[in-house]
This record gives C-alpha cells, sequence and structure tokens, in this order.
C-alpha cells in the first residue's frame, strides 16, 4: 500500500504569542499600562491606608498629583528623583535611572523602602540577595538599614516608584560608598 504525501503550505504562521504578531505588540502595550495602572493604584491605596487618622491623627486630603507636575532632579547618588507625594508617616516618588547608570550604595536608617519598577530593567543589588534582575511590575521590599544600589541595563530609562514608610529624611540617608551621612 502506498501512501499519498501531503504538500505543506510554504506559508510560515505567525505563533499567537510571537513578538512577529501584530497583535502581539498591542497585547504588550495594553498589559503595560494595566500594570502601571495597579502599580499607582495600589501606591495610593498604601498611602491611603498608611494615613488613617489612629495611625498618624492627619486625615488625607483629596489631591491629584499629575506627571506633568513633577520635577525631577539629580540626586548625588546618580538618579534623578522627583517627589510625588509625602506625609508624616508616607512618601512617594518617582526615580529615573538612566541607561549604563549604577546608583551609589546607600541605605536608610529608619525607614523601609518599596520599589515598584514602572518601565525599563535594571538589576538590584541589597542585603544579603544576590544581584537579581528587574523588570516592569516586579516590586523590591527594602528594609530600613539595608544597603543597596540599582543599576540600569536597559536601553530606555529605569523607572520605578518608592515609596518610603515613614517617610524619607535626608537626616537618616548614609552613602555607604563614603560611609558618611548626606
Amino acid at each position: 500500500m502506498k501512501f499519498k504525501q501531503k504538500k505543506h503550505n510554504k506559508k510560515t504562521r505567525t505563533m499567537p504569542f510571537s513578538p512577529k504578531n501584530p497583535f502581539f505588540k498591542q497585547l504588550q502595550t495594553m498589559v503595560k499600562a494595566f500594570v502601571s495602572i495597579i502599580i499607582k493604584v495600589s501606591i495610593y491605596l498604601v498611602a491611603f491606608s498608611l494615613s488613617n487618622e489612629e495611625k498618624i491623627g492627619e486625615t488625607l486630603q483629596p489631591k491629584i498629583v499629575k506627571a506633568s507636575s513633577l520635577h525631577p532632579y539629580l540626586t548625588h547618588e546618580g538618579c534623578f528623583i522627583a517627589e510625588n507625594f509625602s506625609n508624616k508617616e508616607v512618601s512617594i516618588a518617582v526615580a529615573i535611572v538612566k541607561p549604563g547608570i549604577t546608583t551609589k550604595a546607600h541605605r536608610l536608617e529608619g525607614i523601609q523602602e518599596i520599589y515598584i519598577i514602572t518601565s525599563g530593567e535594571g538589576i538590584i543589588t541589597f542585603s544579603s540577595f544576590e544581584p537579581t534582575q528587574v523588570n516592569v511590575g516586579d516590586v523590591i521590599v527594602i528594609p530600613a538599614g539595608a544597603s543597596q544600589k540599582i543599576t540600569n541595563t536597559g536601553k530606555t530609562d529605569l523607572e520605578f516608584y518608592c515609596v518610603c514608610t515613614p517617610r524619607f529624611n535626608e537626616d537618616y540617608y548614609f552613602d555607604d560608598e563614603s560611609e558618611k551621612p548626606l
């Protein structure tokens, strides 16, 4: 018995989650936008939960901080910072690290930090962790007193929110590369 060999169509099919698929880029853009919204809502919920009257005696007032109103400034550690919100118990700032830059190793005594990566990619080094790759949507929890630095390994800006509890205070910032307070 002879079997007929089927002729295959030589057109290549694009896999549904392949970067070559035109819908993949749209899906990727939508996912990034969704992650960004979730991150922003989470930050405001953290700020709200830390700011109720029983905890700090201060009631949050309605406020919208437009990204276009922020004015980032270059810090001595090598990144740009713009504060979005601050009260007695929490501060929220956006940090921008340019491609190829590693921030100076530093620590905040008595202040915990949470980094929420919103764009770009990098490597975080802190505490007893091995240097770890971080990308959009990753959250890094940095205990008070932990030495830390971050490197932008990408070709675009690495941007992340810094949520500090209690709020950031320069008096508690220490440059671990020179062992001196700021």
